[in-house]
């Protein structure tokens, strides 16, 4: 085999939705004054007996009924979260169980809201390698535990969900190279730290790094796979709010592009942002098998990393 492709994707979000009039209620703010800064409407909160685990696992069965797999057909799971309660046993390990997955390496990578796009990587290298077969790479974050709910700075923007997909071995290339890096020294600028752990960012300065500095990474990500911006089928960024994504996309320069905007119904969900959106792009047939679409997920640390990949 000379790669690996995404076989099938699969999404989970918690029933409750919190609306921006139940924020109103909750901190000084309202519907125009959210619409208009982040452009989110709505988002999922899981409840306290919903954990990260569970969220991951349920889109995890999602995304293998999609591809008409077993568990027992998974040799690799990695879950991308930052909210993890306990040191162990880890995600990968407790999404193991819930499935049933027999005999897999199991492990967790926190990169926060880039996460996802560092966990397809990793997962490509391994099959790539031979060091596995098929994967599930998983997003999944439960933000909402490590929000302040008195703080409108930071409440108004989370939300809870997973997003899941299965890599395997292929003929052809299916994801392309990553192209990854970070900015250590301005990792302060978003943070979930302390006891209890909590979730801040310094906005200002998110925005202007993610606007400025990463439309060029993004656009090498491009190059790396052999294909210019204006021929991608579709861009899925992180979720963080509509004021960087819209940006950021048309710096880019897919000017042809389905934009990703599921921010705007389910919040940021940090890791679980990319594989979430993509899976509503397929589930709704906005993309179809095959076509390219560029991931590129970006936040705490500051990390990036991005691949295209071609939509299963």
């Amino acid at each position: 085999m000379n790669g690996s492709r995404i076989a099938a994707v699969g999404h989970y979000q918690p029933a409750r939705v919190l609306t921006n009039e139940d924020l109103a209620g909750l901190v000084d703010t309202s519907d125009e004054w959210i619409t208009s800064r982040v452009g989110i409407r709505t988002r999922h909160i899981a409840g306290p007996d919903e954990p990260v685990d569970e969220l991951a696992a349920h889109a995890a069965a999602k995304a293998l009924a999609a591809a008409g797999l077993a568990p027992a057909d998974i040799d690799l799971v990695l879950v991308a979260t930052s909210t993890a309660v306990d040191r162990s046993p880890n995600m990968a390990a407790r999404v193991a169980a819930r499935l049933g997955i027999p005999s897999p390496a199991a492990m967790d990578i926190n990169v926060v809201c880039a996460g996802f796009t560092h966990a397809l990587a990793t997962a490509d290298h391994a099959v790539r390698a031979g060091a596995a077969v098929r994967a599930l790479v998983i997003g999944a974050d439960k933000m909402s535990d490590v929000t302040d709910w008195t703080d409108r700075t930071t409440c108004v923007l989370v939300g809870d969900g997973a997003g899941a997909a299965v890599v395997e071995a292929a003929d052809e290339p299916g994801i392309g190279p990553v192209l990854w890096g970070s900015v250590p020294e301005m990792g302060h600028a978003v943070r979930i730290e302390g006891t209890p752990a909590r979730f801040a960012q310094e906005g200002q300065s998110v925005y202007r790094w993610a606007t400025t500095q990463l439309p060029p990474i993004a656009r090498k990500a491009c190059e790396k796979a052999g294909l210019a911006p204006e021929d991608l089928a579709a861009v899925v960024l992180h979720q963080a709010n509509l004021r960087i994504i819209e940006p950021l996309a048309e710096k880019i320069g897919a000017v042809n592009a389905v934009v990703a905007r599921d921010v705007a119904e389910s919040g940021n969900t940090s890791a679980a942002s990319i594989p979430l959106a993509l899976s509503k792009l397929v589930e709704q047939g906005a993309i179809t098998t095959g076509d390219p679409v560029l991931l590129f997920g970006f936040g705490g640390n500051l990390s990036y990393a991005g691949q295209v990949v071609r939509c299963p």
